[in-house]
């Protein structure tokens, strides 16, 4: 039996329960890819985190990201929960509030700063859904979309769709196996729909559906709020909510999620906060 460190941190919250849960392994090495995969599955959360040595140069760590079913290469709320929990642990020291993560889609930059972690998203990959299927996908959501969708790849591939205004994301019924099987169907991770808030404080309301992977709604999903902003730059709609917003996710759900993005000629960055709840140990055949 073996006793490793263990964290589960809510993430795009300073509020414990009210963000999105990662359960984080602070010592991975040792386990095997079957073995992290049983353990994601138990803990049922949307993603489960692995702390391994880095494998190349300039990285500060490894992190290997599971859902229950199955390895992403990247993930937007476990990649910033895994750092919250290596910073407070004191395994990563960063070097004038920067440091790096190794993971399945490179070595990404990460920043922290008065409680803030951001990391600088993979590249986006865009491509436009085929017009024929827009009318599919609107009866799979029961809503109408605007401007074209389209399908993001940062690691996770999104398929998303703009409905307008909040009012419409917020009134959204999934039927989650449509939305499982349409996704399946452009080999999608899943679907992530947003709509306007007209509100200060946060522009965008964002929904994120993801059944095949074992998370029909993923409360705060940073990897869905990366893909909005593709979608955005893409399509040549960063003005209409600037190129650093906040967005918010969770609200169906019982959460208040609060999720920063910044889109630079550099590329896209994902910001948030978050909060450990559990602070122990797992024990491991």
């Amino acid at each position: 039996m073996r006793t490793l460190r263990f964290k589960q941190v809510d993430v795009f919250t300073t509020v414990p329960f009210r963000g999105n849960s990662v359960a984080v392994v602070l010592q991975g090495h040792g386990l095997s890819g079957e073995e992290m995969q049983r353990i994601a599955g138990w803990t049922n959360l949307s993603e489960t985190t692995f702390v391994l040595k880095p494998t190349v140069s300039g990285a500060d760590y490894r992190l290997r990201i599971f859902t229950p079913r199955g390895e992403l290469p990247f993930a937007g709320h476990p990649t910033i929960g895994s750092a919250h929990a290596l910073l407070e642990a004191g395994l990563v020291k960063p070097r004038e509030g920067r440091f790096r993560q190794e993971c399945g889609a490179g070595v990404l930059e990460l920043t922290e700063a008065r409680g803030v972690i951001e990391v600088k998203a993979p590249q986006a990959r865009v491509a436009a859904l085929d017009p024929a299927r827009i009318p599919e996908l609107e009866r799979t959501l029961g809503a109408k979309v605007h401007s074209s969708p389209r399908i993001v790849s940062v690691g996770p591939v999104w398929l998303i769709a703009d409905l307008g205004a909040a009012a419409a994301v917020d009134a959204l019924a999934p039927n989650m196996a449509a939305i499982g099987t349409f996704a399946d169907s452009i080999a999608a991770t899943g679907m992530t729909v947003f709509g306007a808030t007209g509100q200060p404080g946060a522009a965008i309301h964002v929904r994120s559906f993801a059944p095949s992977q074992g998370v029909p709604e993923d409360p705060v999903c940073g990897s869905g709020n990366i893909s909005v902003a593709a979608f955005l730059r893409e399509s040549g709609q960063v003005a209409r909510f600037g190129a650093a917003y906040r967005s918010r996710q969770g609200m169906q759900m019982g959460r208040d999620g609060s999720v920063s993005i910044r889109i630079g000629e550099d590329g896209i960055h994902l910001g948030g906060q978050a909060v450990t709840c559990i602070d122990g140990s797992l024990r491991v055949q």
